[in-house]
């Protein structure tokens, strides 16, 4: 990838290594990690060089009568300007800076105290964009957005402090093709979403095919958000029992569920910590009522949680499980858990994510079979 803001703006960090050189970087680093816990070869997925991120968001930069993109600096001391993203898909591309001219060319109904602008995008050609502002929005702003989604062929919402404004739809529906079927996915604005699809659909295949090694069973998964991994890999267990602790995430999952037309997934509004409290017997949830979590028989957990890591009671409460599917968005927290986890268990294969090009973020996974 080649940009013209390399170097000033502050979102690309590796902008001098070209992607070959920081895909062996991240992967050494990755591998260096994980050495004590696993002496296998490292996989390694990478990702499009351009043009890979489905969801971002700019800064909006008022100079004079005028308004521009901006991302922080390099420096992180400041923000710069820019005329170019080219990371994100060309869904979002082809649309933000119409966008842009489109407020520059409003006096003052779309520009006026507007601060920030995100997207949101798919891979179906897709687009929701959020506009937020520190004022509040009236029926002047309404039809002016409502011009600006026929414009745009897109979705366009407008937020301001505790207030939003929808004009027609607060999601994406997404389509992705993962280990030879199609699935659904409906992603809302204010839900977590992975960044990166042709990424994030190899990540998902990596765990399918950790499943087909399980043969069967129950299967739990702790932070399932809309239901990303949990969709795809339901097909290899007989129930499943997924918790998210985000209200929207789980309306989301839920609806994805429907979608899809799955029926032996139970989803449960939890925390990790909740999850582990109930699984362990220590206390009774409302939000749990009409699940019979005795009637589970876990043969294999996925985890994939926030850069904190895994806390000590849920590690104690997979390390009983005989399969462990661990996807990690920080290696350095990865590796402290395995340090408890492989007490019990064996890491059997390990997986690294280039879900973020030309910066030092990467994510990661491991399959950890219980020891005998």
């Amino acid at each position: 990838m080649i940009c013209k803001h390399f170097g000033s703006c502050g979102s690309c960090t590796l902008y001098a290594l070209d992607y070959a050189a920081q895909l062996e970087q991240k992967t050494q680093r990755v591998g260096t990690l994980l050495s004590p816990f696993y002496q296998g070869e490292l996989e390694v997925f990478d990702s499009p060089d351009s043009h890979y991120r489905a969801r971002a968001e700019f800064r909006i930069w008022h100079e004079g009568e005028r308004c521009d993109y901006a991302m922080g600096n390099m420096a992180r001391n400041g923000a710069v300007t820019i005329t170019e993203c080219p990371k994100v898909i060309v869904p979002i591309e082809k649309r933000m800076w119409r966008l842009l001219e489109a407020i520059n060319a409003s006096p003052e109904v779309l520009k006026h105290k507007l601060f920030a602008v995100e997207f949101l995008a798919t891979t179906t050609d897709e687009c929701l964009i959020t506009m937020l502002y520190h004022r509040k929005l009236d029926a002047v702003w309404q039809e002016e957005a409502k011009v600006l989604e026929r414009l745009l062929d897109a979705k366009i919402m407008g937020r301001s402090r505790r207030q939003k404004v929808v004009l027609s739809d607060e999601f994406v529906t997404e389509k992705l093709d993962i280990d030879g079927r199609t699935y659904t996915y409906v992603e809302y604005e204010s839900g977590f979403t992975q960044p990166n699809p042709t990424v994030n659909v190899k990540m998902i295949e990596w765990a399918i095919a950790q499943a087909k090694r399980t043969g069967g069973g129950d299967f739990l998964e702790a932070y399932c958000g809309l239901g990303n991994f949990t969709l795809p890999l339901s097909r290899y267990f007989n129930k499943v029992l997924a918790t998210e602790i985000s209200k929207r995430s789980i309306h989301a999952a839920l609806e994805n569920c429907k979608l899809n037309g799955i029926e032996n997934i139970t989803f449960a509004r939890l925390s990790s910590e909740e999850m582990t409290e109930a699984l362990n017997g220590v206390r009774e949830f409302s939000r749990l009522k009409g699940i019979d979590l005795a009637s589970y028989d876990f043969s294999t957990v996925l985890v994939d949680p926030p850069r904190a890591g895994l806390d000590e009671a849920t590690i104690g409460l997979i390390s009983k499980i005989e399969h462990i599917i661990y996807i990690s968005c920080n290696p350095q927290t990865l590796a402290r858990d395995l340090e408890t986890l492989t007490k019990t268990h064996t890491v059997v294969e390990a997986a690294m994510f280039d879900q973020f090009p030309h910066t030092e973020h990467v994510e990661s996974g491991v399959m950890l079979e219980k020891r005998n």
